[in-house]
């Protein structure tokens, strides 16, 4: 027979939250606006409701006048990692991930000397997480001199503050812009083929 402690243990693994015994999904679903009725920021959410789309739009975003950009090692040549073979579940995760993205125009084919490996990781909530092993360009790239704060700032900062947000951006690698000539860096190699 399993403890308590087991029992709360596999929930949290299962994602389902102990108090409520329901997924993030479940909860997230069943909201309404009607539900958030009785928020202070209820009128400010109805009217920026635009800002955050239920949906991520289909197509390359628009131009910001901000575009990412890699800067290689001055000397670098080739960034190439050999696609191993994988499952045949996640093969066809990888097929349908890139056919998607494939008509939305967000990836094309590539002859790039230049490729990372394609694999999968098992989401807490069921599916797969599309996964690219960059090791060989990120070893290779300039970092960028943008100073990270320190947490213990951050967490000082926040030390009289009542509100708190954060921000997940879904598919945020799409989002984004990259500088044309930085794009055959990216290329991946799947199972099926460059991209």
């Amino acid at each position: 027979m399993k403890c308590e402690a087991e029992e709360l243990k596999q929930l949290v693994a299962e994602g389902v939250d102990a108090l409520s015994a329901k997924s993030k999904k479940e909860r997230f679903d069943e909201q309404s606006w009607d539900s958030l009725k009785s928020s202070p920021f209820y009128e400010v959410l109805r009217e920026y409701r635009d800002v955050l789309p239920d949906d991520i739009p289909a197509e390359l975003p628009q131009d910001k006048g901000v575009q990412h950009e890699i800067d290689l090692v001055p000397g670098t040549k080739y960034c190439v990692t050999r696609q191993w073979p994988l499952p045949r579940e996640q093969v066809k995760a990888i097929d349908d991930f890139f056919e998607s993205r494939r008509k939305a125009g967000q990836v094309r084919e590539s002859k790039s000397p230049h490729s990372a490996p394609t694999f999968c990781v098992k989401k807490a909530q069921g599916g797969w997480r599309i996964v690219h092993a960059y090791n060989k360009l990120n070893d290779a790239t300039v970092p960028a001199q943008t100073p990270i704060p320190r947490k213990d700032v951050i967490i000082d900062s926040m030390a009289l503050c009542t509100i708190f947000s954060a921000l997940d951006l879904r598919d945020g690698f799409y989002q984004i812009l990259m500088r044309e000539s930085d794009i055959p860096l990216t290329a991946v190699s799947t199972p099926s083929g460059m991209l």
